[in-house]
């Protein structure tokens, strides 16, 4: 009898001590941007805390083929369909399909199109500096179009706030322990006066920003995370070739290339060329442009520090920039 009420008072106190761990560890292993889910790092350090625009979501659906003024081929930056709400907004309807689906811009690509139903004139190739080469790559080397359409699910708009104050206990509990230890290797390193950044993470890389504070909102905001495939070397001639000969498939429209420049790009390497070549030989937005002008009027949050993407804010100073582009430049 006294074995088993020893034995029950053991398993309570494990079960207790265990709830008390999980309740401490598990918010830790929850994550909203791909950064620290990467890194496994909190968000209590490293997600943002500026509020951002709200975005009416009735802007944001994708239009049927046959009813679209342009259509748009892209990737994780415009399947958000965040900021094509710049368009929508001033009545132009946008069609958005995704590489996945699409998967290359092949010789028939024209003649796919018009199948399609497609009646606009203009075309928007989109892509993340990172991923461009590989994608035009595989372009010119396709014949035939591989399409693969899947089930349009509309996204729900962005979060205007982030509560960081919210307990979320989905995650796992090992995940939240390397969290934690993380931050503690963190908050140790970065206490040297010598502090540069930290790349023992994995795909992620940290770097010491100058002036981060007037760039960032989270709260450790001198320090920023980037993705170890963000590219350091500048996209070259080779990439420029295949553009022109992508642009050669899609003569009967409008086409407009939109590069993404990697987050790595805007705040360290700022001195690529590619994008005064792209506006210069088939008039590109020149985005890098665009956004190194946003850093240096301290836009706070253009890309989150937390993630490999824009913010509400970068999306929609994207997305004004390539309709300026397209509907309002100024003549020769």
């Amino acid at each position: 009898m006294r074995q088993a009420k020893l034995f029950s008072i053991t398993v309570a106190v494990v079960i207790a001590l265990y709830g008390l761990v999980g309740f401490y560890f598990l918010p830790l292993a929850s994550f909203e941007g791909d950064l620290t889910r990467l890194a496994k790092l909190p968000e209590s350090s490293f997600g943002w805390t500026k509020e951002q625009p709200a975005i009416n979501p009735d802007l944001m659906k994708s239009a049927e083929w046959q009813d679209a003024d342009v259509l748009v081929i892209g990737d994780s930056f415009s399947n958000a369909q965040v900021w094509q709400t710049v368009f929508t907004q001033k009545g132009v309807r946008v069609r958005t399909e995704s590489w996945e689906t699409v998967f290359n811009i092949c010789e028939d690509f024209s003649d796919w199109v018009h199948r399609s139903g497609f009646k606009g004139k203009y075309i928007i190739v989109q892509s993340a500096e990172k991923y461009l080469e590989d994608r035009l790559a595989r372009s010119v080397g396709c014949k035939h179009m591989s399409y693969h359409p899947v089930a349009k699910r509309v996204p729900g708009p962005p979060a205007t706030k982030a509560d960081r104050h919210k307990l979320d206990f989905s995650g796992r509990l090992s995940v939240g322990i390397q969290t934690e230890l993380h931050s503690l290797e963190y908050e140790r390193l970065s206490s040297s006066p010598d502090f540069k950044g930290w790349d023992a993470l994995g795909e992620v890389r940290m770097k010491r920003i100058a002036n981060g504070c007037d760039l960032f909102s989270h709260p450790r905001c001198n320090d920023v995370l980037f993705y170890e495939k963000d590219r350091v070397e500048d996209l070259g001639e080779n990439i420029l070739a295949n553009m022109a000969e992508t642009n050669a498939r899609m003569k009967d429209f409008s086409v407009v290339w939109v590069v993404i420049p990697d987050k790595a790009t805007v705040y360290v390497y700022q001195d690529k060329k590619f994008w005064d070549e792209a506006e210069r030989r088939f008039h590109a937005p020149n985005l890098l442009k665009v956004f190194g002008q946003e850093v240096r009027n301290k836009t706070i949050d253009l890309y989150y520090a937390n993630n490999t993407h824009v913010s509400t804010t970068g999306y929609l100073i994207m997305g004004n920039a390539i309709y300026q582009n397209m509907f309002h430049q100024p003549s020769p």
